[in-house]
Parts: structure tokens; C-alpha cells; sequence
């Protein structure tokens, strides 16, 4: 695989939507699931940091590879150039549905 090849990986989590960035990603060896590995995150080169993509970037050091429940990805995209990495609340009126579904946490 080519090392300038990006990937983005829309996938849900905690009844959230996280967006992040990879260099790998395969259908995993593991049924059902999909491999995502080297993940991007940006360099810290400018002093402006964004929360959100900090909070990523904390949240995934350790992990060296992704194995994501094929049914909470709700895109995988080859882009050209890295934007900021996401984690955002799904939006009203918003057709995503976690599978299976959650019960009801608001009572």
C-alpha cells in the first residue's frame, strides 16, 4: 500500500460519531470486523490545538490497531488531505441507527 493513502473511518461509539484518520485499513482477520491501524493525528506543528482531535489523540495512544464491529462503520472514505479528527453527538433527524439498538438510557 502506497504511504501517502489516507483513509477516513466514520464509525459510532458510545452513541457518539467518531471520525478519525488511518493509514491501514482491511477487512479484519476476526469475522465481522475491520482492521483499522496506523492512525493520523496532527503533528502539534502550530500553536492552535484542537480540543476534540487532542481528546482522540488521548484516547487511542496505546492502541496500535482498531478492530471495528463491521455494523458500527458508517464510512470508510480515501481522501487526499487530513482534516481535524471528530467526536459529535448524532445529530436530530440523523438516519444512524446503533445495531443492535440501544435500550432507551434517558429514563
Amino acid at each position: 500500500m502506497n504511504d501517502s493513502t489516507l483513509y477516513k473511518v466514520v464509525f459510532l461509539n458510545r452513541s457518539k460519531v467518531y471520525e478519525l484518520y488511518a493509514r491501514e485499513v482491511y477487512s479484519s482477520d476476526i469475522y465481522g470486523f475491520i482492521y483499522v491501524a496506523d492512525l493520523v493525528f496532527d503533528q502539534n506543528t502550530t500553536i492552535v490545538i484542537d480540543p476534540a482531535e487532542d481528546k482522540l489523540k488521548g484516547e487511542f495512544e496505546n492502541v496500535n490497531v482498531l478492530h471495528l464491529p463491521m455494523q458500527s462503520v458508517i464510512r470508510i472514505e480515501e481522501v487526499k488531505k487530513k482534516m481535524s479528527c471528530k467526536i459529535r453527538d448524532i445529530k436530530k433527524g440523523e438516519n444512524i441507527t446503533q445495531f443492535p439498538p440501544m435500550p432507551n438510557q434517558s429514563k
